[in-house]
């Protein structure tokens, strides 16, 4: 796991070097650089050795020096792939990223579709002059870039770009509109005007001032044959495959453990595959209401894994609220963030590597929102008088509750939803201003820019909702939110779930296989069955839970008001006061819970003060 920055049509060997510096964080273990001062293209690398430590530095060449290329990530199958380049190619490491290089060689802009694994790469061709960025199937590793005059610039992270002098630091009106309804900025946009996210699955060719992206791959959707036994099956050996091949590594590994059928699920398959114990790693909370620290030593226990387990009080996540755009620099509102943030420094105490169960929720309707796509149908069918005089008037009046989604947090949030159709629905439940809202929040000379955006653009050309959620949900909002926090305490995040036959096959299979009834993880629950203890495949799915709502009338009060005062929101130019006032009062005194709101302004503000924009 690494970081990558560049730039090419513009730039001098000092600019390169300080836009790498940019990006230690992901890479404290050195650093390269490839620079061709007649072409003015740069390639930057900081390096978190986890394969051939001693030969693994990067820019890595092919054998005449005309392909360079600089990689962040882990390419799982790359000893099966070198087995038939070595017939034609000399290596002189052990590396994947050799093997990317030779891989380039023979099959040109094609080689990507050959690597199983995670991914953003950066490959300079000097015979065809020709610069290519590429992303992984899943978006599962980082890559922005923009174009500013005839100079294309890329980097891992936004802040790797700043230091280059063709950037124009702008913030972007129509992302931070987007921001506000989802929580995070989906792809391919970014919160800077110019700069853009890669597309999952694609690569960009640079060539004659000019850029061309192409796929590589697309997720297929139904299909299978198979009977749920014979799914059974097919599941349980790709799980294992595919953790076995994520246990690679020449520095030591373990597993992040919740105590949720994810992680646990994911630290079996780890433990199955290995001949010690591994190590698995969980966090816990003085309060017990967002407390899983038992769940986890349970499945440790169970699976004889070597254990970790640190403590923390609520004040350790209060008192990091601050300091989190260190290391986030586009805005990101999932408060989880915090604890995600404090388990990678735990973990990075003893390994490099850890396994995580990301994904396992959208392959498999893990999700409180996919039991209420079928609440929701059956609502569109109750006469529209009876939901507005009778329904919506009874859910509205529920008392406000600050426990973690709370029945009548759930109910006011599926009312928010209710009105749209298909992928729009599920955005407005797990998003937070909606349109009304935004229209009151934003001036009136900003919300007329505005108002005829359609923010949800592209959320209906998905086939189903599982493979939504793998584009959005997930990708702009969880890997962000896990690479950030991971690579803060350098430490390298795999998530087994999301190897792509696993994706491939979880999204062939009948919805009833994953969703049965109101049983959520129907089919991985089935698979764990006699391998989990039953209070593990049984518990309700609980996620790293924050109190927000509570700290925001107690502990985070007066950080609240001092970020979202008068001063702060009228020197932005942008906001309603007076709108962003209300949300605090109600919220202060209990009349509604504005949680996600106002911590989603919050987190811009917070971003607009450090990034000065």
């Amino acid at each position: 796991m690494c970081g990558i920055t560049g730039f090419y049509g513009g730039g001098t060997k000092y600019t390169l070097e300080k836009m790498t510096l940019t990006l230690k964080h992901r890479g404290p273990d050195g650093d390269g650089f490839f620079f061709d001062e007649i072409q003015k293209i740069g390639l930057g690398h900081r390096r978190l050795a986890i394969i051939d430590l001693e030969k693994g530095g990067q820019p890595i060449f092919n054998e005449d020096k005309t392909v360079a290329l600089v990689f962040n990530g882990e390419i799982y199958n790359f000893r099966d792939l070198r087995k038939n380049l070595e017939q034609k190619h000399v290596f002189t490491t052990n590396t994947d990223t050799e093997v990317i290089a030779h891989l380039y060689e023979d099959h040109g802009a094609d080689c990507f579709k050959y690597l199983n694994g995670m991914f953003a790469i950066a490959l300079y061709d000097s015979k065809s002059k020709a610069l290519i960025l590429a992303r992984d199937r899943m978006g599962k590793k980082p890559l922005y870039w923009g174009v500013f005059g005839n100079c294309l610039l890329f980097g891992s992270e936004p802040k790797s770009l700043f230091d280059h002098p063709a950037f124009k630091k702008e913030l972007d009106l129509y992302s931070l509109n987007k921001y506000l309804s989802y929580e995070y900025i989906p792809t391919p946009h970014s919160i800077y005007k110019g700069v853009y996210k890669l597309e999952p699955a694609s690569y960009l060719v640079w060539h004659g001032g000019r850029a061309d992206i192409k796929s590589f791959w697309h997720i297929s959707s139904g299909g299978s044959k198979l009977s749920f036994e014979e799914s059974l099956n097919r599941l349980d050996g790709l799980f294992s495959e595919s953790v076995e091949m994520r246990m690679v590594s020449d520095v030591p590994l373990g597993v992040f453990l919740s105590g949720g059928i994810d992680s646990s699920t994911i630290a079996y398959y780890a433990q199955k595959n290995s001949l010690q114990k591994i190590k698995t790693f969980s966090i816990g909370f003085d309060e017990k209401s967002f407390d899983e620290s038992d769940y986890a030593k349970e499945v440790s226990e169970c699976l004889g894994t070597e254990h970790f387990e640190k403590k923390f009080a609520s004040k350790d996540l209060i008192n990091l609220v601050p300091k989190i755009f260190d290391f986030l620099d586009e805005p990101l509102a999932d408060a989880s963030i915090l604890p995600t943030f404090l388990l990678s420094q735990f973990a990075r105490d003893k390994v490099t590597v850890a396994l995580g169960g990301d994904g396992g929720d959208e392959l498999f309707c893990g999700y409180d929102t996919f039991l209420a796509e079928g609440a929701g149908r059956v609502y569109e069918n109750i006469p529209i008088a009876v939901r507005q005089y009778f329904i919506e008037p009874i859910i509205k009046a529920l008392p406000t509750s600050d426990n973690n989604f709370s029945l009548d947090f759930k109910l006011k949030q599926f009312l928010r939803g209710a009105g749209e159709l298909g992928g729009r629905r599920h955005m407005l439940w797990l998003g937070s201003f909606n349109g009304e809202e935004r229209g009151r929040l934003f001036k009136p000379d900003v919300w007329s820019v505005l108002k005829d955006e359609d923010v949800f653009e592209g959320v209906d050309k998905y086939a189903n909702l599982n493979h939504l959620y793998l584009r959005t949900y997930m990708m702009d909002g969880v890997l962000v939110k896990v690479d950030r926090a991971s690579m803060a305490n350098s430490l390298e995040i795999r998530s087994p779930f999301l190897d792509w036959m696993v994706v491939e096959f979880a999204n062939s299979l009948p919805q009833n296989f994953k969703l049965k009834h109101f049983t959520t993880k129907y089919i991985l629950k089935k698979i764990m069955a006699n391998k989990l203890p039953q209070a593990i495949i049984k518990r309700p799915k609980k996620g790293f839970g924050i109190p927000m709502a509570i700290w925001l009338k107690n502990d985070l009060r007066a950080f609240c008001d001092e970020i979202l005062s008068k001063r702060n929101i009228d020197k932005s130019g942008l906001f309603n006061f007076e709108f962003v006032n209300k949300l605090k009062q109600e919220h202060f005194t209990g009349k509604r819970d504005n949680r996600k709101q106002l911590w989603t302004l919050m987190v811009f503000q917070m971003w607009q003060d450090k990034w000065g924009l």
